[in-house]
């Protein structure tokens, strides 16, 4: 594993880990959730979905055990697996209208909302590009980086801002670094562990714009498993209501949140054309609130 891994992280990682070494080597297969394996060096990103999917599964009483899958997948290739039912059992995703045709969604956002609260990873030597940005009409100067098959790359094309793709999520960042775009925009969850992780260097975080649109990170299962998601409802709901999922959620996440500095940045607000109805705006639980001094 890589420096980036603060304490609190150790510790879930090796509480997982333990739960997969502890899993038997023949199991009922009828027993297990398999989840997305991250390619070597990427398992920071699966921390704390896996926490708050542990935590839902002892929360219903369930008596099923997390199993990483055999193969390590991108985004779209675990979507793909999980709607076929095929070596998947939940994944977790950003929503969308297209997502929630092909798969289940458990509506409770695990992200608070804060996968649409953006801010721009930048070269090094570039760090007050987007110094001057005022609105989306400034915005619309720079090319931003994104994966071909996100949803983000669609809410930003909606808003006539210039994308450049690549169907890696690791190449990404080398093409930034390369300049070959000028800004890839990140989630306030996620941008300050990639900067910790090797593929981070050279790359600084913009101190003045947030990007701002609504949407929700998910779990997903096959249609073919309405038993595990109510089940994952079921366990999420109470975690909602006793504490624990809000806990977990501040014990990972509050000094990222600190760190982005959101009242000193000027925010652009973006629409969402993929974001479905049946999306859980009305439950304000659900959703992180700032501060009234804040954007």
């Amino acid at each position: 594993m890589h420096r980036l891994l603060s304490p609190t992280h150790w510790r879930w990682l090796i509480a997982l880990l333990l739960l997969c070494l502890l899993t038997p080597a023949v199991a009922n297969e009828s027993n297990l959730v398999r989840y997305p394996r991250r390619a070597d060096g990427d398992e920071f990103r699966s921390i704390y979905a896996l926490a708050q999917l542990q935590l839902a599964l002892d929360k219903a009483g369930s008596a099923l055990r997390l199993h990483p899958s055999r193969y390590s997948m991108e985004q779209e290739r675990a979507l793909v697996n999980l709607e076929h039912n095929r070596h998947l059992d939940v994944a977790w995703s950003m929503t969308s209208v297209e997502r929630e045709q092909r798969l289940l969604p458990v509506r409770i956002p695990l992200d608070k909302g804060l996968f649409g609260w953006r801010i721009a990873l930048l070269p090094s030597d570039r760090t007050q590009l987007l110094k001057g940005v005022e609105d989306i009409k400034d915005l619309r100067q720079f090319i931003a980086g994104q994966g071909h098959d996100w949803p983000d790359t669609e809410i930003l094309r909606s808003h006539s801002l210039p994308i450049k793709v690549s169907s890696s999520y690791g190449s990404l960042f080398r093409m930034l670094q390369a300049q070959r775009f000028d800004y890839f925009p990140r989630s306030v969850l996620e941008i300050w562990d990639e900067l910790e992780h090797p593929r981070g260097k050279r790359l600084r975080a913009d101190e003045h714009l947030l990007i701002r649109y609504p949407t929700a990170l998910y779990f997903f299962v096959s249609k073919q498993r309405p038993d595990l998601a109510h089940t994952l409802q079921k366990g999420m709901e109470i975690a909602l209501a006793d504490g624990s999922f809000d806990q977990l959620f501040h014990q990972h996440f509050a000094a990222h949140l600190e760190r982005a500095q959101l009242t000193q940045r000027t925010v652009i607000e973006l629409t969402n054309p993929l974001l479905p109805a049946a999306t859980p705006l009305q439950r304000d639980e659900l959703w992180f609130t700032p501060l009234p001094s804040q954007p």
